[in-house]
């Protein structure tokens, strides 16, 4: 159960963040999640969307460095430990995580991580075999 995730590279500019988010409200693509990292320089603007390679697409015919990878969604509980609990389990396994970032669902006492492993395939074993809840990009995507 892997999800698409799309990471654009923004150059640190006035309006380059705008300019994406535009392009894709356009495209009629709807943001589910989101995280953006940055220096002084760039960004990384990383998005769970609806159509991830429609929006790579669209994103590049204006010229934007844009790469799909696969991430882990996973459920959690909306309380103190419950993000903890997921992290204990892949830490068992030895498995890096290398990024995270959450959203709440609208009408539950949950939220959903998502992660980048070093290993998703591993990853995803753990969690499953530790009694996590992974998301399908089909769950996600009606949240």
């Amino acid at each position: 159960m892997k999800l698409k995730q799309i990471s654009i590279f923004l150059e640190n500019k006035k309006g380059r963040l705008w300019k994406a988010l535009s392009i894709l409200k356009d495209k009629g693509i709807n943001i589910r999640a989101l995280s953006i990292a940055d220096t002084s320089e760039f960004g990384i603007l990383r998005l769970i969307i609806s159509e991830p390679q429609k929006a790579k697409e669209a994103l590049e015919e204006s010229n934007f460095v844009v790469k799909i990878n696969e991430v882990i969604a996973v459920e959690v509980s909306d309380e103190p430990g419950g993000l903890e609990g997921i992290l204990e389990i892949l830490n068992k396994e030895d498995i890096n995580v290398e990024y995270i970032y959450a959203f709440v669902e609208k009408n539950e006492d949950k939220a959903i991580v998502v992660l980048r492993t070093e290993d998703i395939d591993a990853g995803i074993k753990a969690l499953e075999d530790g009694g996590a809840t992974i998301i399908s990009c089909e769950e996600v995507y009606k949240l």
